[in-house]
């Protein structure tokens, strides 16, 4: 890949500011352990477990600014982690964020973007749940409640983030997704659709702020143990509760798969690591998706037609420059 392809993201008839995109690039550290992160501030949300609280110390220890955003602070995951922040010198600044309630997101943002001097330089969407069962089962409360937060939840941050990164003409979206959102495995709910929304959401806003500098990647993970398994499993359990015993007995084959899913044995730590990477490339280069997992990744296939597809719609519809900013 030469220089001008690096930056031809930059060059699109909007007009991003290179120099300011030059600063989102990062590189290995001499020691051969992680990226050197230093310089760039990053947003987290769902911090308080799993692959955002994984990520937050990770990218810390990298060097980055992180502004790890999680619910009902002050809570216990809060404290620990403001103390290891402390303990090992770790620029980890803890904010209350729930993605589903705007004006709390606007409260944190602005608090965040205080403390980083204007701007954001990654925002990663990390926050997610999920139900368990067929999708009749999914009565209204739960239909609104997984979209709310895996859907709504990541535009809300996105939209209060964007307008700093436009202003310095660059910044880069991190979304995590999942294999899920590109395939579907009957039994997971609603889940997969909105995991696919996400996707669309996603693919869509790297079109439309390509010019601008800002990059959005969709990071699609596998299957790991983390603690969504288990509050999938609290969510399901409530859901059931409200559910009439006919129905539950209708699906019961599905039901049954349910108990006991864990995520494997692989390691989550992957994930972090795939974001890091996607920071510590150079601005322009990254990937509009990253599979995540040891294992399989069928999704791959889908995405390679998928940007195929993609590529020809849109030089069809004159916009070429977009396709080739996107998904080369």
């Amino acid at each position: 890949m030469t220089k001008t392809d690096l930056n031809r993201r930059h060059v699109l008839a909007l007009g991003a500011s290179v120099t300011g995109a030059a600063a989102m690039t990062g590189t290995a550290k001499a020691d051969g352990h992680g990226h050197d992160l230093s310089g760039q501030s990053v947003l987290i949300t769902g911090a308080s477990s799993g692959f955002g609280r994984l990520m937050a110390e990770s990218l810390a220890r990298q060097g980055a600014k992180v502004f790890a955003t999680m619910r009902n602070v002050p809570r216990p995951e809060a404290k620990e982690l403001e103390a290891l922040a402390t303990s090992d010198d770790l620029d980890i600044t803890v904010i209350e964020i729930d993605v589903t309630k705007p004006r709390e997101i606007k409260r944190g943002v602005a608090k965040a973007l205080d403390k980083a001097g204007g701007k954001i330089d990654v925002l990663v969407n990390n926050a997610g749940i999920a139900y368990g069962g067929p999708v009749e089962l999914q009565d209204e409360k739960a239909m609104q409640t997984i979209f709310d937060t895996n859907v709504f939840g990541p535009q809300r941050l996105t939209r209060e983030v964007l307008p700093s990164m436009r202003e310095a003409g660059s910044g880069l979206i991190v979304n995590v997704s999942s294999q899920l959102g590109r395939v579907i495995i009957p039994g997971f709910a609603l889940y997969s659709p909105t995991k696919f929304a996400l996707e669309a959401m996603s693919e869509q806003m790297a079109y439309e702020t390509a010019g601008f500098g800002i990059e959005v990647t969709i990071i699609q993970p596998g299957g790991y143990p983390t603690e969504i398994w288990e509050n999938a499993q609290a969510l399901t359990d409530d859901l059931l509760e409200r559910t009439p015993e006919e129905l539950r007995d209708t699906y019961a084959a599905y039901l049954s798969q349910i108990e006991g899913r864990n995520g494997g044995s692989t390691d989550p730590m992957d994930v972090p690591n795939a974001v890091a990477e996607v920071m510590a490339m150079p601005a322009g280069s990254r990937p509009l998706r990253r599979p995540v997992h040891p294992g399989s990744r069928p999704q791959e296939g889908i995405n390679q037609v998928s940007a195929q597809t993609q590529k020809a719609i849109l030089e069809r519809s004159g916009l070429k420059a977009v396709a080739d900013a996107v998904l080369d």
